[in-house]
């Protein structure tokens, strides 16, 4: 690979994507006010609450085998046992079994007063009433006590957690049918421009279709929050305006595409500077250079390319942490590999590039080939690609054989 030397100091006005996600994130703070959900709907939200075993679980002793359960000290006087019943899981047998008696005994149920020892089916033979231990079971084997799980008092989670399937299963195993999270981020959208067409209404001559909220909406679906979508605005200083009232209202994070760069018919920015702040940034990344972020009051504000591909590349590394942080998730850095280029990569020097790529792991490493064409116009370079390839700023072009950065999809989503 060959790089150059002039791209090491950046213009006063423009941030590295380092510098502009800790500007972003460093700026946020997670929401408090918190909602009661349904257990079966609470995976993956942001627990409000400590929780405290209200009893122990399991809540009584239980086998955790098919046999037979017995007092272990009957091993030691007697040769075989009188079997006088049997303990269900969910009918337990109420009597008490004496020395020398025993009780046929299924998995997760009971054990019945005067046993403490449980042998599994498969080492016992059965003569008649009389039950023969073959095996040599030790005192307690097979036995799940109380508390095993879960002990009275206990905390279980604590506030800040990200539920998973496994918390879920452990909240229904104390009956508990609600729980306190903090509630859903509410997300508002746009796009911007008067070529843009919604999907399925003719197109005139220089219109386009709107890509871009179809893209964002399916991106937010990844995440715990509800979706706004307030369409197409046109290219209206009034019509832009009113949008973000209606957003700033609604909505705690607001985005929008096209409309961010200095152009007489771009009033994303304009219109953010006149009802709220604004802050606007040239990164030296590409695709995705300019960035609007701001505040409409407690609404926070991102302001997206409109080329399709810009509005992918800005949306993960800068949008979709901060949506995380807001909803009171713990943001990590992204996993990246180091891969083999199997294609030749062209880049200038200057900008940190995140070109799209097919990544596959083999036996010798990750490997990793171009999609091809990376305008940022070219939506098929990002359906094709599974990855980016992430190329530093000060690197020229790529050769076959070369150590890259990859960075996979689905550490994004």
């Amino acid at each position: 690979m060959s790089a150059s030397s002039t791209c090491d100091a950046l213009p006063e006005d423009v941030l590295t994507v380092e510098q502009a996600q800790d500007l972003i994130l460093n700026g946020i703070t997670a929401i408090t006010a918190t909602e009661l959900v349904d257990l079966k709907q609470a995976n993956g939200r942001i627990l409000a609450e400590d929780i405290q075993a209200g009893f122990d679980v399991p809540p009584y002793c239980n086998s955790s085998m098919d046999g037979y359960a017995f007092a272990y000290q009957s091993l030691l006087t007697h040769a075989k046992l009188t079997q006088i019943g049997i303990s269900w899981a969910g009918r337990p047998y109420l009597g008490t079994v004496q020395l020398g008696e025993c009780v046929r005994i299924m998995t997760g149920a009971c054990l019945p007063a005067g046993t403490d020892t449980v042998e599994m089916q498969e080492n016992t033979e059965k003569l008649d009433e009389h039950i023969i231990m073959h095996g040599s079971p030790k005192l307690g084997e097979n036995v799940r006590y109380p508390g095993d799980d879960l002990k009275q008092g206990e905390i279980i989670l604590t506030i800040g957690r990200k539920l998973t399937a496994a918390d879920i299963g452990m909240l229904a195993s104390l009956g508990m049918v609600q729980v306190k999270v903090l509630r859903k981020l509410r997300i508002a959208f746009l796009s911007t421009g008067d070529e843009l067409k919604s999907t399925g209404a003719p197109l005139a001559w220089g219109e386009i279709y709107d890509s871009n909220r179809y893209t964002l909406h399916a991106l937010l679906q990844h995440l715990p929050v509800d979706i706004l979508d307030l369409g197409i605005i046109p290219d209206q200083a009034e019509a832009v305006e009113q949008a973000f009232l209606q957003a700033k209202t609604k909505a705690d994070l607001l985005i929008t595409s096209g409309g961010v760069s200095v152009g007489d018919a771009d009033f994303v920015t304009k219109t953010l500077s006149k009802l709220g702040q604004v802050k606007f940034w040239k990164m030296a990344m590409k695709p995705g250079k300019p960035l609007a972020y701001g505040r409409l009051d407690d609404c926070l504000f991102f302001g997206l390319p409109g080329n399709p591909v810009s509005v992918i590349v800005t949306f993960l590394l800068f949008v979709r942490p901060a949506i995380l942080k807001l909803a009171g998730n713990t943001v990590t850095q992204a996993i990246t590999h180091t891969a083999t280029t199997l294609t030749p990569l062209k880049k200038t020097p200057g900008r940190k590039d995140f070109q799209r790529g097919i990544y596959q792991r083999t036996t010798e490493g990750y490997q990793v080939k171009t999609t091809g064409e990376q305008a940022s116009h070219v939506l098929r370079s990002m359906s094709q690609a599974n990855c980016f390839i992430v190329l530093e700023r000060e690197w020229g072009d790529i050769e076959v054989g070369s150590q890259v950065k990859i960075l996979p999809f689905d550490s994004l989503v």
